[in-house]
């Protein structure tokens, strides 16, 4: 079989695809034939060495994939030969994940799991391979963000940044429960692709680059219940001000830094509750497939496609900001 190593950590050119015996599945473990990949802005990091947490030299990297179990070991009996599954992000105690750094990840044709529920997780029979591979990480991000500790609900107006990953599904869920969606972009072609996916409202920041003021209009001074915050310090502050009296600021991203001086005095202003998102454990991706499976969502996939031997492409690709949505590596050839 062939996979995708990181024999250093100098960037995207350091990939390397290798040849390697497909693994033998141990009496506790399933075999999984990996279909397709999705990247995410940690597989870049990864690669450039400057992930937090320590790294495997020549680790397999990527975290987020979808796939086909095609053999279990005897002892197996949780899991069949056949079944539809995604890797969870991390095992319990690895807040920033495991997978594609400290341990091998799934940039590669076949990967053995262990069959345990907190490793890998059954995905909804109406997702294809390639939508499926974009729920691990984006999807479960964008669904932290909105459905806890105060979900999102109809007739909320939620305030979205950004038309990547995280971004574009936490859009789809709050136009799939029915919430108000306005989203930001310097883009005026990934403004139109999200108004197709249910954007209410448009907001080009370069053009606007007062957004929370024009946000403020919209609303007709309320400012949104939710705000999702892929800025970080950059654009905190102007969240802060987008958002409702009581309202949610959701931190899910960090671009660079800038004054926060003000930020407690305007959080007290605005009664605005401040929450960092990680994605939470397999309990809440359970959760997050059965809401999919319920509404029928079908995650939005950048439409520049990539095969498995265009990996570094594909890379490239995620590195250059054009995509909306998730970056898919389709692996099988079948």
């Amino acid at each position: 079989m062939r996979e995708y190593r990181l024999n250093d950590f100098r960037g995207i050119d350091s990939l390397t695809l290798t040849e390697t015996p497909i693994p033998i599945q141990g009496p506790s473990e399933v075999l999984v034939k990996i279909h397709a990949v999705s990247l995410q802005h940690r597989d870049l990091i990864v690669a450039k060495g400057a992930y937090p947490k320590p790294l495997k030299p020549g680790v397999v990297p990527v975290s987020d994939m979808a796939g086909e179990i095609v053999a279990i070991g005897n002892d197996v009996t949780n899991f069949s030969v056949g079944e539809r599954v995604c890797a969870n992000f991390a095992m319990p105690g690895f807040t920033f994940g495991d997978l594609g750094a400290k341990i091998d990840g799934v940039l590669t044709e076949y990967k053995v799991f262990p069959a345990d529920p907190e490793r890998i997780v059954k995905f909804p029979e109406h997702l294809t391979y390639r939508e499926a591979a974009t729920l691990p990480c984006a999807g479960l991000t964008a669904y932290a963000a909105l459905f806890g500790p105060v979900p999102v609900k109809r007739g909320d107006t939620v305030l979205i940044q950004g038309t990547s990953g995280v971004s574009i599904l936490a859009l789809q869920f709050a136009h799939a429960v029915g919430a108000i969606a306005i989203i930001t972009s310097s883009s005026e072609d990934k403004l139109k692709t999200a108004q197709t996916l249910g954007a209410r409202h448009c907001i080009n920041y370069s053009t606007t680059p007062k957004w929370d003021e024009e946000v403020l209009k919209i609303t007709k001074g309320k400012g949104a219940d939710i705000v999702i915050d892929i800025g970080g310090a950059s654009t905190l502050l102007q969240s802060i001000n987008a958002c409702a009296f009581g309202g949610w600021v959701k931190l899910v991203g960090t671009i660079d830094a800038t004054d926060l001086n003000s930020l407690p005095l305007q959080t007290i202003f605005k009664n605005a509750c401040l929450q960092g998102v990680v994605m939470g454990g397999v309990e809440r991706f359970i959760e997050m497939n059965k809401v999919i499976e319920e509404v029928k969502l079908r995650p939005y996939i950048d439409p520049k496609q990539f095969s498995f031997e265009e990996a570094v492409e594909a890379f490239r690709y995620m590195n250059s900001h054009s995509h909306v949505g998730k970056v898919v590596i389709q692996v099988s050839r079948d």
